[in-house]
């Protein structure tokens, strides 16, 4: 009887076996179908944007010969793709308007003075009057801007490489001592700067009166203690910080937690006091009826709507003067556009004003007094160059006028890297 049932159990088990290889075999064929096909589908649409490329190139050249050169086969080539000739044409109009809004504008001299004579009139009669500054105010003392012709940004662009003298070297230049005397005669009530350079604090300008929006390369704070302690130094503290990364390396005497820097890098917020001063510059702004900006491009500033009064009726907006070389985004709303250099602009308008010029000296620069000393254990807690004292001074002429010399890490040095990074992913 065993033989019997095994031999009944195995046919009665052969018909499922069967069914399951059947399924097992189905879905394969059937899964090797789908990606037959979806490799199938891939292809196809790699061979069709290798022949939409191809048709761009095609038409591309065809528009780049004159009217009289083209066949008459090129003509019907060229009404055949209307949808790809109108795309290139948009392209070029972009390029040439990118282009046009990238080169440098001058006035000539008397239209120049003329336009200045007017700025000085308007800041005769006006009550409250905020400045905006840039990088632009700041090429003068061989500190490079970021979107001029031979700016950061530019010249990364272009797929050159940038380097960066140490930024500790520069002194205020003509335009950052006109503002410190516009401000002491009271023609000036509030300066709102983008700039990390601290020019404007070592023109001596008062705290209260400077907003630095993007940080001071000179300033190191403490924000674990209550209020927060600030630190200014000799030299530029950012050597160890970049975006996201702001710790110094030095400790709070106080409370002995890291101190960190103050700047605020792209895609980050400022949240800090001083140097900062948010409120100090909102509060400017909403009651300046003029405003003056000096040398920024305003791609930033324009972002920040609390500085431009737009919740108020437009007839009640502050009048706007913009000196710059180049197209900004408020051009349009600007009340005068001035095309000149800052230092050029500043010592005309200083001339129509009656004010003299004051000279920078080193001996009177307030980061001297600012400054807090280093413990004994920090003093090889960097390697930038301090500045130097009067007394200590040395003549670095020569050594200003050689070539630069990169500089590794800190605000300057970082957005170089970070620039690059983004050219790469686009």
């Amino acid at each position: 009887m065993a033989p019997l049932l095994i031999c009944f159990m195995q046919i009665s088990f052969c018909p499922a076996r069967s069914l399951v290889r059947s399924s097992m075999d189905a879905n394969t064929n059937s899964g090797s179908s789908a990606r037959a096909e979806r490799k199938q589908q891939e292809k196809a649409k790699i061979i069709q944007r290798e022949k939409q490329r191809q048709t761009v190139k095609t038409i591309s050249r065809l528009l780049q010969k004159a009217e009289g050169e083209r066949t008459q086969e090129d003509r019907a080539l060229l009404q055949e793709h209307q949808d790809t000739v109108q795309e290139l044409s948009r392209r070029q109009s972009r390029r040439s308007l990118l282009k046009r809004k990238q080169e440098e504008v001058f006035d000539d001299a008397e239209n120049l003075k003329a336009k200045v004579k007017q700025l000085a009139e308007e800041l005769q009669q006006a009550k409250h009057v905020v400045l905006y500054t840039g990088a632009g105010i700041s090429t003068a003392a061989s500190i490079p801007d970021y979107r001029g012709p031979n700016g950061v940004w530019t010249q990364l662009q272009k797929g050159r490489s940038v380097s960066a003298s140490d930024l500790s070297r520069a002194e205020p230049t003509l335009t950052h001592m006109c503002i410190w005397m516009l401000h002491k005669v009271k023609m000036v009530q509030h300066v709102v700067s983008q700039n990390c350079d601290g020019l404007h604090l070592r023109s001596g300008l008062p705290r209260h009166a400077l907003s630095e929006l993007h940080g001071n390369m000179f300033i190191e704070v403490c924000d674990s203690c209550s209020p927060a302690r600030e630190f200014i130094r000799l030299f530029d503290v950012t050597e160890r910080t970049a975006l996201h990364r702001h710790g110094t390396g030095r400790l709070c005497p106080h409370c002995r937690v890291e101190l960190r820097d103050t700047i605020v890098h792209f895609g980050e917020r400022g949240t800090l006091e001083q140097p900062l001063n948010w409120k100090g510059a909102a509060e400017a702004a909403q009651r300046a009826d003029l405003i003056l900006c000096l040398g920024s491009s305003l791609k930033v500033l324009k972002k920040y709507s609390c500085l431009w009064c737009m919740n108020r009726p437009a007839n009640k907006r502050p009048k706007l003067y913009i000196v710059n070389l180049q197209w900004t985004p408020k051009d349009n709303l600007a009340t005068l556009k001035i095309h000149g250099k800052c230092d050029a602009v500043m010592g005309l308008l200083m001339e129509e004003l009656g004010l003299e010029i004051p000279v920078y000296n080193r001996s009177q620069d307030p980061i001297f007094s600012l400054a807090k000393p280093l413990s004994t254990q920090e003093q090889k807690s960097h390697t930038r160059e301090e500045i130097a004292p009067p007394s200590a001074l040395e003549d670095t002429s020569q050594d200003a006028q050689g070539e630069a010399t990169a500089v590794q890490g800190g605000w300057f040095g970082r957005g170089y890297a970070k620039a690059r990074r983004k050219k790469k992913t686009v």
